[in-house]
């Protein structure tokens, strides 16, 4: 007897019949499309064994009706965007959904790469530099007047020039006596600390903290020889060279203050009228 070949699903008999395996078992061509065929998105027909099946993101199309959702045109071998579940051709997308670039006002195409500032989208070679024409890519870049510059052609072009070490003043700075510095260059002529944000004085036209310009330069008080520094309104006494404090102008024996009262002097004392009577 010759050995039975059946569909393994309806078990009809496949001699001399178009047959399809799956798993190492036969089907005929009915029972297979049945079970396993894959339903085109478009006509919502099976697709069959004898036609070419084409996929996109578990979603299946028969070769003729996989094509542009907005032209018709076939998508076959063919690079395409999908929008909305919708597949369309690269021209149709570019035209309803891409990017215009804002040189050359061409469309930026699906899957090429594209630069954004602020809402504005530029093809790749097509953002550079309006004064050295260099593509800016990746690299930092300042815009002014609507133009973008990258950063050393705008540091020559509008940098302010630092007095101190004359390079370019490109965030922050410090003006002082009508003239740029950078934060970091403008420092005290003595100790070299930072006066960005800090109290500071000046002689013969160099910045000092007030530190070391009490230190160097501030007459020192005959009570308690700290420097006197005479700023932000402080106030002292003068009195034949010698000068103190507020504070610490003060009756040497009893402590009284002298302040708009008479006083005498013992050599290099000081006494109000009742201890300086005995004088």
């Amino acid at each position: 007897m010759t050995e039975r070949f059946d569909c393994h699903y309806c078990k009809e008999s496949l001699f001399g019949k178009k047959y399809i395996l799956k798993e190492d078992s036969p089907f005929c061509v009915k029972c297979y499309e049945n079970l396993y065929s894959n339903t085109c998105e478009e006509c919502k027909k099976p697709i069959g064994a004898d036609c070419k099946d084409l996929s996109y993101k578990d979603r299946h199309w028969h070769e003729t009706c996989f094509h542009c959702f907005q032209c018709k045109n076939s998508l076959v071998d063919k690079p395409f965007a999908a929008k909305e579940e919708h597949l369309l051709c690269t021209d149709c997308y570019s035209n309803e959904y891409s990017s215009k670039c804002n040189e050359c006002k061409k469309t930026i195409m699906p899957g090429t790469r594209k630069m954004e500032y602020k809402g504005n989208s530029w093809h790749e070679t097509c953002f550079i530099c309006c004064r050295c024409q260099q593509p800016i890519g990746t690299k930092s870049f300042i815009p002014k007047d609507n133009q973008n510059f990258c950063v050393p052609c705008y540091e020559m072009q509008f940098a302010m020039q630092c007095v101190q070490c004359k390079k370019a003043i490109t965030t922050g700075g410090v003006t002082y006596r009508e003239q740029p510095w950078h934060k970091e260059c403008f420092v005290c002529t003595a100790c070299k600390k930072q006066l960005s944000g800090q109290r500071f004085t000046s002689r013969d036209e160099f910045a000092y903290c007030l530190s070391c310009f009490c230190n160097l330069y501030a007459k020192k008080c005959a009570g308690c020889t700290n420097p006197i520094s005479g700023l932000g309104g402080t106030k002292y006494i003068s009195f034949e060279e010698r000068q103190w404090h507020n504070d610490c102008f003060n009756c040497k024996k009893c402590s009284l203050s002298l302040v708009g009262r008479g006083f005498l002097t013992e050599r290099d004392d000081i006494l109000c009228p009742e201890c300086g009577k005995d004088i």
